[in-house]
């Protein structure tokens, strides 16, 4: 096991790239279930999740080849169940639920289990399989389903989930007539899945609105796409340079998917300019401003411990409000070792903006809580270790690379 060494008080400056978005990724890689053809997908991170859901797949008997890029080929699948020990590791392996009745007429996936960040029930992916035909039952920690047909339905959805609405929208692609999802989830990730699946043959019109409509079809063809630039990891490289007073130049980075980002980080004292296909991000003053996570397209939960990262550092006091997960405040004892000033109110925490935060040894709870705390030991002054840096391999790909291109002082050691 690694931890990350880092050095603050170093303003970052250079360029740095954006990989691709690993909640894209996901899903789009999944719903190669869904054809025999092969698929090739080009930005494709190389992160921790990534292999967990390739091997997954392997295990179902689907193909793998790596070059330009990642090719994908599902015409020899030789079983339809997802066990605990691979879906027990990430929970977007549920995934495999949808296009699996679809394509096989049958699957059998482990319940995912719990999460440090709060509860994520599935029962509306379940919910929703059922209206279109699907027979469900849960035994002995396992969801079985079973479809000699799936046909369209009119699914509401309690609320927008994202995994619920791309389980859905795969497993409708090849159902007989019209599935209309309602309530769905808004995300860019939702709508990358959705141009992918049509340039498969499917049709589907709305995604990226909250109504949804899917014509399933007889089969889908193989294709080629490129993974959209992830939008997380680039609002953290966006507070990176703010937190530690520096100028830095993001390339790959897509601003029409970030706004609610974006609005937050000027508000926050952040200068943020567009200057062709790259954007410029620098700050001289931390401003505190309040802030409410919501669904797409709302502040994203994913964002708000690397903002509270910042507020810690703020001219005043802010109000930092989670909707959408109930434990997400798990890195908040850990900003506070290193002088912090946040105290939990509910669903709120109230953070006070203190002169300087110092260096200590702490502990990631979960991917973005590693990166709030890597963004705090940046500025900090003195020495951070962070430990259970494999939560960040989750969902940045070589974190400590790109911020040494940026002139930080961090170092992976073993631990």
């Amino acid at each position: 096991m690694d931890k990350l060494v880092i050095k603050g008080g170093k303003p970052l400056r250079g360029e740095i790239a954006i990989s691709g978005a690993k909640n894209a990724a996901l899903p789009i890689i999944v719903a190669s279930l869904l054809t025999s053809d092969w698929n090739t997908y080009y930005n494709v991170p190389k992160l921790r999740d990534i292999f967990t859901i390739k091997r997954l797949l392997e295990n179902l008997g689907v193909e793998f080849e790596e070059g330009d890029g990642l090719r994908v080929n599902a015409s020899r699948l030789k079983g339809y169940m997802a066990p605990y020990d691979l879906v027990r590791t990430m929970r977007a392996s549920i995934l495999v639920l949808g296009p699996l009745i679809a394509r096989l007429g049958r699957a059998k996936v482990s319940l995912p289990g719990g999460c440090a960040i709060g509860a994520r029930p599935i029962d509306l992916h379940l919910k929703g399989l059922a209206q279109m035909g699907a027979k469900i039952s849960l035994d002995q920690g396992y969801i079985e389903a079973r479809a000699n047909c799936l046909k369209g339905a009119d699914i509401y959805l309690d609320i927008p989930t994202v995994t619920g609405t791309e389980n859905l929208m795969m497993a409708a692609t090849l159902a007989k007539g019209i599935t209309v999802i309602k309530n769905a989830a808004r995300e860019p990730e939702v709508e990358a899945l959705a141009n992918m699946l049509n340039r498969c043959g499917a049709k589907i019109e709305g995604a990226g609105t909250d109504t949804i409509f899917i014509e399933g079809k007889n089969g889908l063809s193989g294709t080629e796409f490129r993974i959209i630039p992830d939008r997380i990891e680039a609002g953290t490289y966006m507070i990176a340079a703010g937190i530690t007073g520096g100028e830095v130049i993001i390339k790959d980075c897509c601003l029409n998917h970030m706004q609610a980002i974006v609005d937050k980080l000027r508000d926050a004292g952040l200068i943020i300019e567009e200057r062709g296909r790259k954007v410029f991000v620098k700050a001289t003053s931390i401003h505190s401003t309040d802030v409410t996570t919501l669904p797409y397209p709302g502040f994203p939960t994913d964002m708000q411990a690397q903002f509270m990262a910042l507020m810690c550092l703020g001219d005043g006091v802010s109000v930092i409000t989670e909707r959408i997960f109930e434990n997400r405040f798990m890195h908040v004892l850990e900003l506070k070792r290193m002088g912090a000033d946040i105290k939990i109110d509910g669903s709120s925490a109230v953070v006070r903006g203190v002169s300087c935060l110092k260096g200590a040894p702490v502990m990631a709870s979960d991917l973005r809580a590693s990166a709030s705390l890597v963004l705090a030991g940046l500025a900090a002054r003195g020495v951070t270790e962070v430990y259970r840096v494999y939560h960040l391999d989750r969902g940045y790909e070589k974190i400590e690379v790109k911020l040494r291109a940026l002139g930080a002082e961090i170092e992976r050691v073993p631990a």
